[in-house]
């Protein structure tokens, strides 16, 4: 039996929850939030002093079950290690090799999932990392619900600006943010067209612009769920790596399997199973953490089993 068909047979046919963002249920809280600092030079914005600096609010986010920078030891601190290892391993050149590994894809079958929650974590997971800087796009742009959690301003030029060829460049809408090794593409300005622009070649073009133009930069992408939107299997497509997010007890296994079939079955997905009870199940039949991760090619029937990822939260 893969890993993909494991997990899949741990998720019970409920209707999907309402809210994006779950708390889980012993973090462990902090003091205050990191100051702003100079970014490296060689980010991929070039930022002037007039930009704006997106002073992400760590302690309110921390209060919703996040992680934060402060407490990098805190039990979601450890989770997110074992989550963002296969992936960073991947993008080293690991084992299964893929297009593009550095754009990392964060979607779920619907709503309510997790999907928001997952990306902001991972992203500020790997912006941790030493050696390693981090891209994060608000690519849900209907929402833009992940922008809003880690603090930039409504109305904020991004993504869809970028999209609909008015002359605006990356470097002018990459925001720098206090924590120096994480950058922002905010989803941008609302637009009747912004559904067909994620899915148009100008998309395709950025993104392959992004992952070549930076390779030692990890680029992670809040995409919209598989179900409610055309444009985000065709966002799929684009990518090196997905990570899907299923919430135990909450997304039906028929969600679950229709949503994978929207990615090709040549693409590298893991699943995160999402507020699985802590030391009662993971997708490896171990006993720790509220997540579950492992890698699969394909969806449902014929995936193959991954190895799975060492760590305390796997």
């Amino acid at each position: 039996m893969s890993t993909i068909e494991k997990a899949l047979g741990t998720l019970r046919k409920k209707a999907p929850a309402e809210a994006d963002a779950p708390v889980p249920d012993t973090v462990e809280r902090a003091g205050a939030s990191l100051g702003a600092e100079q970014p490296e030079a060689n980010g991929p914005s070039a930022p002037g002093p007039q930009k704006p600096l997106v002073e992400i609010p760590f302690e309110t986010l921390q209060e919703r079950g996040f992680m934060s920078p402060s407490v990098p030891r805190s039990t979601i601190a450890e989770e997110f290690r074992g989550i963002k290892r296969p992936l960073l391993k991947n993008i080293a050149g690991g084992a299964i090799k893929s297009d593009n590994p550095n754009l990392i894809m964060v979607t779920s079958a619907l709503q309510g999932d997790g999907k928001t929650f997952t990306s902001i974590n991972l992203a500020l997971s790997i912006a941790m990392e030493q050696d390693k800087t981090v891209l994060f796009v608000d690519a849900d742009v209907l929402k833009a619900t992940a922008g809003r959690l880690i603090g930039v301003p409504s109305h904020t030029p991004g993504l869809i600006d970028l999209l609909e060829g008015k002359g605006v460049e990356p470097q002018d809408v990459i925001l720098r943010t206090n924590m120096p090794k994480l950058r922002i593409l905010p989803a941008g300005s609302p637009s009747e067209h912004a559904t067909e622009l994620l899915a148009g070649e100008n998309m395709h073009e950025l993104m392959l612009e992004l992952a070549r133009r930076y390779p030692d930069r990890v680029i992670v992408f809040d995409s919209p769920p598989l179900l409610l939107t055309s444009e985000a299997g065709v966002l799929a497509s684009f990518m090196g790596q997905i990570v899907f997010v299923a919430s135990s007890g909450v997304t039906a296994q028929g969600a679950v399997q229709r949503a994978l079939e929207h990615i090709g079955p040549d693409k590298m997905v893991g699943i995160v199973l999402n507020r699985a009870p802590k030391r009662r199940f993971n997708l490896f039949g171990t006993d720790y953490g509220y997540y579950g991760y492992g890698y699969g090619y394909g969806y449902g029937q014929g995936a193959r089993d991954a190895a799975p990822a060492t760590g305390p939260a796997q």
